[in-house]
């Protein structure tokens, strides 16, 4: 069940610039906010009364005493959770952390699954489906999620051609046909390159699928489906895990989908590690 801080979390990137102020501060003063008035908290913010208001009825809640109450909610839960009796009292601090890192990483997966609901799912799956090939990149960084994609696609046995140089993509693209997917990975999603990748693909007839983060973003504006990351955390080191264990459980999410949509998939899938493991066997 999610919580309003995830809530908050994943709908942070749609936001206006007033409204990510006040989540913002929620956020970082959940736990105070039940001593807070929504004319206190607009104070604090320097805004007027009925945009705090506003902003809790675009989340879904009637007004701020209901967005107060599910805050505090939220709060007892994280807190409850964080003193379960399983922890001895003097836990080492590496142990804490380890256990407010999976916290963090099950809030941000939590966050990208709402906004990547099962429909999305669905229909990323179908485009992959039935397409003669898939085309994936990813530069930099963002290849790793690429690599081991088109590695998983290959095994239940989708034609995937992978490339992390824009170049060569180009010159695959050139035998792209009509419904080929171009699947391009980009955090930001603000490379030209992929954009120039991404409209030459539709003028190819073919489809496009891109992962990023979710805000608005040059690549994102190009595609036919969108898959996208929630990851949010202020210290830079842990928000780079989050937005990769969160990416990473959103591919696993359309890896099963894939599998289980089509048993010629899972046959195909268990003949190919049928045939690898021996290539593994000492």
């Amino acid at each position: 069940m999610s919580t309003a801080l995830v809530k908050l979390r994943s709908e942070r990137d749609r936001m206006s610039a007033i409204e990510r102020r006040i989540a913002d501060y929620i956020l970082d003063n959940a736990q105070l906010l039940r001593d807070y008035s929504s004319q206190q908290l607009a104070n604090a913010l320097g805004i007027s009364q009925s945009s705090v208001v506003k902003f809790c009825q675009k989340l879904g809640f009637k007004g701020y005493p209901d967005l107060k109450l599910a805050i505090s909610e939220a709060v007892i839960r994280a807190d409850s959770h964080g003193s379960a009796p399983t922890q001895p009292m003097d836990v080492s601090s590496a142990t804490a952390q380890g256990y407010g890192l999976w916290l963090r990483k099950s809030e941000a997966e939590e966050a990208t699954r709402l906004i990547n609901p099962p429909g999305t799912l669905s229909d990323v799956a179908k485009l992959i489906g039935r397409a003669g090939t898939v085309f994936i990149i990813g530069l930099g960084e963002d290849d790793l999620h690429a690599r081991a994609l088109a590695l998983r696609l290959a095994q239940l046995g989708i034609l995937t051609v992978h490339n992390f140089d824009a170049m060569h993509m180009t010159a695959s693209l050139a035998a792209a046909r009509r419904d080929d997917v171009l699947l391009a990975f980009s955090e930001h999603g603000q490379q030209p390159a992929l954009c120039q990748l991404a409209q030459y693909m539709r003028s190819q007839h073919g489809r496009v699928v891109t992962v990023t983060r979710h805000s608005a973003n040059a690549l994102r504006a190009l595609a036919d489906q969108a898959l996208l990351v929630s990851a949010h955390d202020e210290r830079p080191q842990i928000e780079r895990l989050l937005y990769h264990s969160a990416l990473q459980h959103l591919l696993d999410r359309l890896f099963i989908r894939l599998h289980e949509a089509d048993g010629g998939r899972r046959t195909q899938l268990l003949q190919t590690l049928e045939r690898i493991q021996p290539l593994l066997d000492p």
